[in-house]
């Protein structure tokens, strides 16, 4: 038996959609406002978000790299990010010239520490990017008042939690802009794509520019931009894969209540969801003493179990910092994700709980 930990849920529609592209010979389209299907695509991502603007590119990290160059991030500047997180967050930063400054996350959620925030903004401070992480929703009220009293932007980081809710709204739409991946391990996926959801007008249309080397009409270039679009193949499997997430959410639901209710009686560390929140379960994680030897024994078994993120990004060797960050670092030696994606079923979810059961 092999239960992966993540896998792309692929079927004949989205077969369907990407063989009518190739024999159509459109497979891209570099007119500001993208092709007929990137821009389909759009639309559904904003009605599910309940997003004004829907700007589609091809990465998460795309994303979080045009919205920082839509806020003018540059060299000089400092960026507050977690150091627990994929290096993907701190590496966007890197790449507009400015300086990514780790801050530490709270035990309860794996999410940036408001207070750690907080002593760590200074004159140079341009940005914040709470990452909201394994789905869950980052403190986005005291983010809220840390934005306005010192009228700094925050991008969010939604690479992980497309479906995630916090009082009825969508992580990605709480502040200037919110940075998504449809990556295949996540929750859906184009085979690579990411977007950024935003309600200003003028952020839109700078980003439309910024992921088409600047462009308007062609040759015109007036920001800086790359080439940072969709292709039409990855829009069409992202416009069906939306069409099923709804459905994929609510498997991963299911799966999540049962291995919480068999794993309750031990003594671990389980996730759980603030009141009025509303997880996607992206990735449902542990925590545990003794996670070296779970991990091993679980992938001995064929369990896709796995640890993000062990090192955490300020301790990479290109980052090499020496900064103090205690909660991350207990994350990283015992935090473990366990498989929950829609194709486990009942009977993974009770050999996944019975077998850390006969660990501990």
């Amino acid at each position: 038996m092999k239960i992966a930990i993540n896998i792309p849920l692929v079927g004949k529609e989205e077969i369907i959609a990407v063989t009518s592209i190739l024999k159509n010979g459109a497979l891209t389209s570099a007119t500001n406002y993208g092709g007929k299907h990137v821009q389909n695509f759009e639309k559904s991502a904003a009605s599910f978000v309940k997003s004004k603007y829907v700007i589609a590119v091809n990465s998460g990290t795309a994303a979080l790299q045009a919205a920082l160059y839509a806020l003018d991030v540059k060299k000089g500047d400092e960026v507050l990010v977690p150091s627990f997180t994929f290096v993907a967050t701190a590496n966007a930063v890197i790449s507009t010239g400015a300086k990514p400054v780790f801050v530490d996350i709270l035990k309860e959620n794996y999410t940036i520490d408001p207070d750690d925030l907080t002593k760590k903004i200074t004159k140079n401070t341009r940005a914040i990017i709470p990452v909201h992480l394994y789905g869950n929703v980052a403190h986005v009220e005291q983010l809220s008042e840390i934005s306005k009293k010192h009228n700094i932007p925050i991008i969010e980081d939604s690479a992980q939690s497309l479906g995630s809710t916090y009082k009825g709204k969508h992580t990605g739409t709480f502040f200037e802009m919110g940075c998504y991946s449809m990556y295949p391990a996540k929750v859906m996926t184009a085979g690579e794509g990411g977007f950024i959801v935003t309600n200003n007008k003028k952020f839109r249309d700078k980003l439309l520019m910024i992921r088409n080397h600047g462009m308007v009409h062609g040759y015109d270039t007036r920001v800086f931009g790359l080439n940072l679009r969709l292709p039409e193949i990855n829009a069409a499997i992202a416009t069906v894969q939306m069409k099923k997430l709804p459905n994929f959410l609510k498997i991963r639901k299911r799966n999540a209540d049962l291995l919480s209710k068999l794993l309750s009686e031990l003594k671990i560390k389980l996730p759980h969801q603030r009141k009025d929140e509303n997880v996607n379960w992206y990735l449902y994680t542990i925590a545990t003493n003794k996670r070296n030897r779970i991990l091993k024994i679980l992938n001995e078994k064929g369990i896709g179990a796995a640890s993000y993120y062990p090192i955490p990004v300020h301790k990479t060797p290109f980052y090499k910092l020496k900064t103090k960050l205690s909660v991350t670092d207990w994350a990283a030696s015992h935090v473990i994700s366990l498989p929950i994606h829609p194709k486990v079923t009942q009977n993974n979810i009770e050999f996944i709980a019975k077998t850390i059961r006969d660990i501990l």
